[in-house]
């Protein structure tokens, strides 16, 4: 058994110093830039989104749930970010997956009363399947052109500094475009 759990220890700290010599902070992994998937969607007052007419600025793209562990202790750590980051140049978009309106109400009243973003809407989840996360909660790092450059799975304590010192370094990143995505 530990012959075996050998190998898969070694590919995980390998990972992680990788990830740690390109600056990402954990749990935060660099996707090959490809375009991100149309998102049209309305938001909790009705009005309409779409992702395609915010390109020139860095987007933060998370997809959650109430009903989702890991969602509902993540939020309050993106409440805090998103009042941290509010000078930054960084678009934040909160997408919720498949839930009624009343759902989402009652989930932002009880456990983030203080958010000031007013979360988009997936209804029928058919954005969210084009985005294809593994799981909830999902972020996205959307680049000024519209592609994918970072993706974070399961939750993360966004309001802490190595988090929002990454985020702030995106605005001076150079986003070269794949040569397939040109």
């Amino acid at each position: 058994m530990k012959a075996q759990l050998l190998p898969a220890c070694l590919l995980l700290l390998f990972i992680n110093c990788a990830q740690a010599d390109e600056g990402l902070p954990p749990g935060v992994l660099r996707i090959d830039g490809t375009p991100a998937p149309a998102l049209r969607l309305n938001n909790l007052d009705g009005e309409p989104y779409d992702l395609a007419a915010t390109q020139g600025r860095w987007r933060f793209v998370h997809f959650w749930a109430s009903w989702c562990g890991p969602c509902r202790r993540e939020m309050p750590s993106i409440q805090k970010m998103v009042a941290l980051m509010e000078d930054s140049g960084i678009e934040f978009v909160l997408i919720n997956t498949a839930e009624t309106e009343d759902e989402v109400f009652t989930f932002l009243g009880t456990v983030v009363p203080e958010l000031e973003l007013i979360p988009l809407l997936d209804s029928d989840g058919l954005v969210t399947e084009a985005w294809q996360p593994r799981g909830l909660p999902a972020t996205y790092l959307v680049d000024p052109g519209g592609h994918i450059r970072y993706q974070a799975l399961g939750g993360r304590e966004w309001e802490k500094p190595v988090y929002l010192s990454f985020l702030r370094s995106l605005e001076s990143r150079v986003t070269a475009t794949p040569a397939g995505n040109r």
